[in-house]
């Protein structure tokens, strides 16, 4: 059951990881509405590779820090630092006005998501952020083959959040800005919490 609870874990990061409206989930809609569903999908599993990679090094990282013992309470300032950003970040980006144009793209759609997703700069943190909370409440083993279920499920999910916005482009093209602003602003209350939570936890 462990097995399984660990793809979940993934799959729900990287998911609501990349929920809110930003340039990998608007290109892969843009590339849907212009040239055509078998593009996008082929740019979804482009950057969806990616992610599996990111996820990767992130739990790399978290063993490693979590085999020293001494650094583990900096380890969990640092996870608060992240999820303080991560706060801000989205509660600025519900505040952005989106404006999706339509702009014409072409060339290979695989290489252009796993471009697009390489420059991602707030994943591996997020990743490796939400992974030692999981790690601190027991709820995720850095261990193998755990660690490779869960980067499955972090590429799966991702796939699945681009996919859902391809298979739903003409409809949230029209109401992204209200979608962007509701659930950017969800999501930065949540990392607002969690990073609540994580202090109270190391002041207990």
């Amino acid at each position: 059951m462990d097995y399984f609870y660990h793809i979940l874990y993934g799959i729900f990061m990287a998911y609501f990881g990349l929920i809110s409206p930003g340039m990998l989930n608007m290109t892969a809609l843009k590339i849907r509405i212009n040239t055509g569903k078998y593009e996008s999908v082929k740019f979804a599993i482009g950057a969806s590779i990616v992610v599996f990679l990111q996820a990767g090094i992130a739990l790399y990282f978290a063993d490693y820090f979590l085999n020293n013992p001494a650094i583990i309470t900096k380890l969990k300032k640092i996870a608060i630092f992240v999820f303080c950003a991560l706060s801000i970040f989205f509660f600025f980006l519900s505040r952005k006005e989106l404006n999706p144009k339509e702009t014409k793209t072409n060339g290979n759609f695989l290489i252009k998501g796993m471009g697009l997703s390489a420059i991602n700069m707030l994943a591996i943190p997020f990743y490796l952020g939400l992974s030692i909370y999981l790690t601190s409440i027991d709820r995720l083993i850095i261990a193998q083959p755990y660690i490779m279920l869960f980067v499955f499920g972090a590429g799966l999910g991702s796939f699945l959040i681009f996919y859902t916005y391809i298979i739903f482009a003409n409809f949230i093209i029209k109401k992204v800005r209200f979608i962007a602003r509701n659930i950017n602003l969800i999501l930065s209350l949540l990392f607002l919490v969690l990073a609540i939570y994580t202090l109270i936890k190391i002041l207990n």
